[in-house]
C-alpha cells in the first residue's frame, strides 16, 4: 500500500491495523502453546519466561506419545467427532428440508423450540443427561458422548440449513419433477449439492464442539478409561505436587492439529457456506 493511498483512505488503514492487532491477539495463545511444548523443562518452569527458545526440544511430545492408551484416546475422539459430524449433517439436512418444503401442524412451534434449545446451557443439562444415560445403560460407552453432542448440534444445524434449503427456488424442484426426477432423486442429486456449503459450515461447529468436549467425557465415562477421549488424556499431566506444563502444552498442540487439518480441508466450502448464511 502506497503512502498516497494511506493518506486518502485513513479509514481503511485503521481497519487493517485493527484487524492485524486482533489477529495477533488471537494467534498469540496458540504461539505460546506451541512454544511451551518445544521448550525444555527448565525454561517452561522459569519465573522469567521468554517469548522464544534457543534450544527447542521434543521431550514433551515424547512424554505425550509414551502415555499409555494415548492412541486409543485419539481414535475414540476421532470416532465420536466423526460420527456426530456425519449423523448431524444428514439428520439436519432432512429435517431442514422437511420444515422448509412442507407445511404441517406445529411447524412454527417446532422452529421456535430449535431456538429455545440453543438457549439452555449445557451445564444445566449435564445431571439430567447423566441419569438418562444411566437408565439407558450407556454410561462408560462412546454412545454416552455421541448422543448428547448429536442432540446439541442438531438445533443449530437445522436452523442454519433451513436458510440454504429455502434459497433453492421452487421452480428448480418443479423442473426436476417435469423431467421425471423422483423426490428422492431431487433430494440427493440436486438439493444436497446445492446446500453442501451449509453442511460444511455446520459440520465445523459440530466437530469443534465435540472434539474439545471435556464435560461429558468427565461426567459419563466413570470407570472404563478405555472409552475416554483425548481431552481426558490431559489429566495425566496435572499432578498434585507439580503440573507438567510442557506435557500439557504438547498434548494440547496434538489436540489442535486435527482441528486445523479439518478446517484447512473445508475452508473453501466453509467461506461460501457462511457467506450464504449471511446473505440469507
Amino acid at each position: 500500500m502506497s503512502a498516497r493511498s494511506l493518506v486518502h483512505r485513513p479509514g481503511r488503514f485503521a481497519a487493517e491495523a485493527a484487524a492485524l492487532l486482533i489477529a495477533a491477539a488471537v494467534a498469540f495463545p496458540l504461539y505460546w502453546m506451541v512454544l511451551s511444548a518445544l521448550k525444555p523443562a527448565g525454561e517452561v518452569q522459569s519465573t522469567h519466561p521468554r517469548p522464544w527458545t534457543l534450544s527447542p526440544s521434543l521431550d514433551s511430545f515424547r512424554r505425550v506419545f509414551q502415555q499409555q492408551d494415548f492412541g486409543r484416546y485419539f481414535l475414540n475422539s476421532l470416532l465420536v467427532a466423526g460420527t456426530v459430524v456425519v449423523a448431524s449433517a444428514l439428520i439436519a439436512f432432512l429435517a431442514a428440508t422437511a420444515v422448509t418444503r412442507f407445511r404441517f401442524r406445529f411447524r412454527t412451534t417446532l422452529l421456535i423450540m430449535f431456538l429455545v434449545a440453543q438457549m439452555v446451557p449445557v451445564e444445566a443439562l449435564t445431571i439430567p443427561l447423566f441419569f438418562l444415560m444411566r437408565d439407558f445403560g450407556q454410561l462408560n460407552t462412546l454412545g454416552s458422548l455421541i448422543l448428547p453432542h448429536l442432540a446439541f448440534s442438531l438445533p443449530f444445524a437445522i436452523w442454519m440449513l433451513r436458510g440454504f434449503v429455502r434459497a433453492v427456488p421452487d421452480a428448480l424442484e418443479e423442473a426436476a419433477y417435469i423431467d421425471g426426477a423422483s423426490r428422492t432423486r431431487f433430494l440427493w442429486q440436486i438439493l444436497f449439492p446445492l446446500v453442501f456449503p451449509g453442511l460444511v459450515a455446520t459440520s465445523v461447529f459440530s466437530f469443534i464442539s465435540t472434539w474439545n468436549d471435556f464435560l461429558f467425557a468427565k461426567s459419563f465415562i466413570i470407570s472404563d478409561t478405555s472409552q475416554s477421549t483425548l481431552p481426558m488424556a490431559l489429566l495425566v499431566f496435572f499432578k498434585p505436587d507439580e503440573n507438567d506444563w510442557g506435557g500439557i502444552m504438547a498434548a494440547s498442540t496434538v489436540m489442535t492439529v486435527p482441528v486445523l487439518v479439518f478446517f484447512v480441508l473445508v475452508q473453501r466450502r466453509l467461506v461460501s457456506g457462511l457467506g450464504g448464511a449471511v446473505k440469507d
